[in-house]
């Protein structure tokens, strides 16, 4: 009886090892498609605040406009007491240009150092199960 019982073991061992190497296929379409799922919902919170704080960013833009119009013609006036309109409007219109030049090419530059909105933990996430699926990282290593 004792051989018996050892033979239905080893057949449900064999048939458990079947069954899953059987399903592996679906268990790792099911993974492909969570982190598929999840890189979706990273990229959507991370846009959504990209989209607040570019509306912010957007209304601060439009009331510093103006405030700066009212600065400009505030200098201008304030020139107008020394030498003729035309001259001080001239001379406060020569320093705003080297100004927007100058913040043309700081955003140029950090325009160009930007980072790409790229899902990293999705990353990180899909580079682990892969090393998992290859049989390396902490779990590997640690029943060695």
């Amino acid at each position: 009886m004792s051989s018996n019982s050892t033979e239905d073991r080893s057949r449900l061992r064999d048939k458990s090892l079947g069954s899953l190497i059987g399903r592996l296929p679906e268990l790792i379409s099911r993974l492909i498609r969570g982190e598929i799922q999840h890189a979706r919902d990273e990229m959507s919170i991370k846009l959504k605040a990209a989209g607040v704080g570019a509306g912010m960013l957007v209304g601060a833009a439009i009331l510093g406009i103006i405030f700066l119009q009212i600065m400009l013609a505030a200098a201008i006036i304030a020139l107008s007491l020394v030498l003729p309109a035309w001259a001080s409007a001239l001379i406060v219109g020569g320093v705003v240009l080297v100004i927007v030049i100058v913040l043309a090419l700081l955003g140029i530059k950090a325009l160009k150092k930007g980072v790409p909105p790229v899902p990293t933990a999705t990353v990180e996430n899909v580079k682990s199960d892969i090393r998992a699926i290859k049989g390396e990282g902490e779990y590997d290593n640690a029943e060695r």
